[in-house]
């Protein structure tokens, strides 16, 4: 009877552990689906159909705001979503890890950032959307849709915040200090519709687009590193 009473107390937080599993895949599934379908739909009802009530009214009430000053602020938030910036960023967490000698996670990182850049590229060159005609910054080439600023900024801080969930820190200053990223990657993406080099629809879809090649690669990635731990394992156990 005492041992069955032991085994049941010993599987009850396996148990717990795979319903929490479950709800997380699930909830995982529902957020890709969600956001796979708001890309589709803008890619084809605002790119493909010309449909541009909401881009003329999002820019409408954004034009409304400028300002000499709040120009000068914009400017400089969004080359937080240039290569200028993120490429060097990139090295710099790269390296970092390297020299904490956490070299499958350098790795990850180096593949989420490169994958990145030639996912985009590739939209942009399926759906050759030209950007607005009267932008407040000169020197700004290239396709509209999706946003590139929108899209590398949601990517490259969605990683710093994928990495900081697995610190070991208090949870509240982790959903603290993942608020404020994904605030400032919202800003970038706003200066971009504010500065009329994209439209909000572009800006939309970087961030969903972000969102969903965050989870395929994470998803890919995570697979083949616990291959790659099983490979291992099985190649060092006694025979």
């Amino acid at each position: 009877m005492e041992n069955n009473i032991d085994s049941k107390l010993d599987q009850a937080p396996v148990k717990k552990k795979a319903g929490w599993i479950t709800l997380r895949f699930i909830l995982a599934l529902v957020m890709f689906l969600i956001t796979l379908f708001v890309f589709v739909a803008i890619a084809d009802e605002i790119v493909l159909e010309h449909e541009n009530k909401f881009d003329q009214s999002i820019s409408f009430f954004i034009q409304s705001l400028h300002t000499d000053s709040l120009t000068q602020i914009m400017k400089g938030v969004t080359f937080f979503g240039s290569s200028t910036f993120l490429f060097p960023a990139y090295i710099v967490l790269i390296l970092y890890f390297l020299l904490r000698k956490k070299a499958t996670l350098a790795l990850d990182i180096t593949m989420i950032g490169l994958s990145s850049t030639g996912i985009l590229f590739l939209f942009k060159d399926i759906f050759k959307r030209h950007r607005p005609l009267d932008p407040l910054i000169s020197n700004v080439t290239g396709f509209s849709f999706p946003s590139g600023h929108s899209f590398s900024s949601f990517t490259f801080f969605g990683l710093l915040i994928y990495i900081l969930w697995q610190a070991k820190i208090q949870t509240g200053w982790k959903v603290f200090i993942a608020i404020v990223l994904v605030l400032f990657a919202a800003t970038i993406a706003c200066s971009r519709v504010y500065l009329r080099v994209h439209y909000p629809s572009d800006v939309v879809a970087g961030f969903c687009l972000s969102i969903l090649w965050l989870m395929i690669s994470m998803w890919i990635l995570h697979k083949a590193d616990r291959e790659l731990a099983f490979s291992k394992k099985t190649k060092t156990k006694p025979r």
